[in-house]
């Protein structure tokens, strides 16, 4: 579904993306970690359109979207939410998913329609008419997921969607992420809850300085020395290969 080959994006001289490649298969739930700073928000942005790639390719459903901008590939079927909730703070919590749903739809009674149905699975059935900058930390992560959902993408790119959030919060997310995924809608996110990578994901790509250095099950990737140097340290990665925590 999504392939990734060779993708570098430089800032001012510096490698923010060294010719990382990756690939996402229709059905699965893929996993980017590493430390902070490693590049995995800006190969994020590569893939969406935010961010133009220096070299490399990004090929989804056999298309070339390379360099195209978020709306083209929007509309080809990849949504992101945003490591920072970026809701439109005035407008109500039903409104800002519309934003999302008019992605694929100009017709305001079938944007609304949508957009109230994927707010009442989310779980912001009660929070329609509130304003979006009223919502907690929570609420927020959970509209930012929905208006991603109400463009009916094929692909979702979760940035740190559960970041911030208390163990029963993060459960909740999971279950949310599962329920998507069970739609037929392939995921990939980018996650430091530890916990939530070991539930969730099938594989998992291991990014530093821009580079990746290891993918495979939770487990393998757990156990390689290159990402226990990197990025996990020896009892975080004992953990996760007997059973996960949260790291």
């Amino acid at each position: 579904m999504l392939e990734v080959r060779d993708l570098s994006k430089s800032f001012g001289g510096l490698a923010a993306v060294d010719r990382a490649s990756l690939d996402v298969a229709a059905d699965e739930i893929v996993a980017l970690i590493g430390p902070n700073g490693a590049g995995k928000t800006t190969l994020f942005a590569c893939i969406a359109g935010f961010a133009k790639p220096d070299d490399g390719s990004v090929r989804f459903l056999g298309q070339n979207l390379t360099g195209w901008p978020p709306h083209r590939i929007c509309a080809q079927g990849i949504a992101r939410t945003f490591q920072v909730t970026q809701p439109f703070a005035r407008l109500s919590v039903l409104e800002n998913v519309m934003v999302g749903a008019y992605q694929t739809t100009p017709h305001r009674r079938e944007a609304a329609a949508r957009a109230e149905d994927v707010a009442r699975r989310l779980g912001l059935g009660r929070q329609l008419d509130l304003r979006a900058d009223a919502l907690t930390l929570a609420g927020s992560k959970r509209l930012e997921l929905a208006r991603a959902l109400a463009t009916r993408p094929k692909l979702l790119l979760l940035d740190e969607v559960m970041a911030g959030l208390n163990p029963v919060e993060v459960e909740e997310i999971v279950g949310m992420v599962r329920a998507i995924h069970a739609t037929g809608v392939a995921i990939l996110l980018i996650e430091h809850v530890m916990q939530a990578v070991v539930s969730l994901a099938r594989r998992v790509y291991v990014l530093n300085n821009g580079r990746i250095i290891a993918d495979g099950s939770p487990a393998a990737t757990a156990a390689d020395p290159a990402v226990i140097e990197a990025y996990l340290g020896h009892g975080a990665a004992a953990r996760l290969t007997h059973g996960g925590a949260r790291a």
